[in-house]
């Protein structure tokens, strides 16, 4: 008798997760035991975030339903609040109709936290990758976990964060070392030229440049604006350099940040700027650049399979397994103009921490094992490290 395929649901809420997981998607896709449905929601369905939807349609992936829960702005704790609510909501009623026989999840976003309850509350498996990190300055953290108490399978990107989740209470049985997506993706994607990337951005690239990305903090209070501040200060002295500037995610004060980019690049025509490079031409950039700036997890985890040095301001990825090519600084002008003429002296190998680029194949033998013909107890026992 043939077993029934396993019925997926991978929820994407942004192109960042979404560019994260297409390694495993696209293999997934590919599985005679695995019948892949996408949810999308999130920033891929606003223009202003770069309409990334339109990535997604390109991998010819079955998009099995758009959910829409957010507007424009993301500036208040307020509308923060009715985002969740409504994913909440509109998600337990997708799973109450489609009752997949999982629901598989990447990261710590707000929005990724509230589909992980809908899950919960309709009796479905989660599948959680990228769980026992930390980032001691971003709300993420305990939304990442939670996500990880109400998940059953646990695909980590480090030993170090394995071990975290089991100190959480998880089962080591159900939590696996699998290294990082992201690392796949750098190793496999085949880049744009310099000079297609060029064209392609229609920006000179001939003077050394730098990608720029920077989000809010946000668990500090009214401190987006000024950081940024002092990171356009240091940027408009180098008139000598180029900059590839991305747009802010759609976290509280996310929209301040991209007023005050807007502003800025419209005076400084050495810097570029956009809503979304999309995976290809984003890793293209990196490839070509002196360094990359700002507070983004790629940053950490992406950039050193690069070679290249990476410039973390401030706290927002604080508590990251970090590769030796990050170089730490203050949200401060003089400490991140330090921390750039250091960057712009690097040139060696760089180990990165976050695994040998087979993490796809490696999740879905275990996602296999543990889902594909089994009938799951969702009956979790808390385990405890000392019996």
């Amino acid at each position: 008798m043939t077993k029934k395929k396993l019925k997926i649901c991978a929820v994407t809420t942004t192109r960042a997760d979404y560019g994260i997981m297409r390694p495993l998607l696209l293999k997934l896709n590919k599985c005679d035991w695995a019948d892949l449905k996408l949810a999308v929601t999130g920033t891929h369905l606003l223009k202003n975030f770069g309409h990334t939807i339109d990535e997604i349609k390109k991998d010819d992936l079955n998009i099995d339903t758009k959910i829409s829960i957010m507007s424009k702005t993301n500036d208040n704790a307020i509308e923060t609040a009715n985002i969740m609510s409504k994913t909440v909501l509109k998600f337990t009623q997708y799973f109450e109709e489609s009752m997949p026989d999982v629901v598989l999840l990447l990261g710590d976003r707000f929005e990724t936290f509230e589909v992980a309850a809908a899950a919960t509350v309709s009796r479905i498996p989660v599948i959680h990758i990228a769980g026992g990190e930390t980032t001691e300055g971003a709300i993420d953290e305990v939304f990442r976990h939670s996500i990880t108490k109400m998940s059953y399978l646990h695909l980590a990107s480090t030993e170090a964060y394995r071990n975290r989740i089991i100190q959480l209470g998880e089962d080591p049985k159900r939590v696996f070392n699998t290294g990082a997506l992201g690392v796949e993706n750098v190793l496999k994607v085949k880049c744009l030229s310099k000079k297609e990337l060029s064209n392609n951005l229609k920006f000179d690239l001939d003077k050394p440049y730098a990608v720029v990305t920077f989000h809010p903090v946000t668990l500090e209070n009214n401190s987006a604006i000024a950081q940024l501040n002092e990171l356009l200060k240091v940027l408009h002295r180098h008139q000598e350099m180029n900059f590839i500037i991305t747009k802010a995610n759609a976290d509280p004060s996310g929209e301040m940040i991209n007023e005050e980019l807007e502003k800025f690049v419209a005076k400084n025509k050495n810097c570029y700027l956009t809503s979304s490079l999309g995976t290809l031409r984003y890793f293209s950039a990196i490839k070509y650049s002196c360094a990359v700036i700002g507070n983004s997890s790629s940053g950490i985890v992406e950039v050193p399979s690069f070679n290249k040095p990476t410039i973390n301001i401030g706290d927002r990825q604080k508590g990251r397994i970090q590769a030796d090519s990050t170089i730490n600084c203050k949200p401060e002008e003089k400490e991140i103009e330090k921390a750039l003429k250091k960057a712009l002296k690097y040139n060696r190998k760089v180990d990165n921490p976050y695994g040998d680029g087979k993490t796809s194949d490696k999740m879905i033998r275990i996602i296999k094992k543990t889902f594909y013909g089994k009938n799951i107890d969702l009956k979790k026992t808390f385990y405890d490290l000392e019996k």
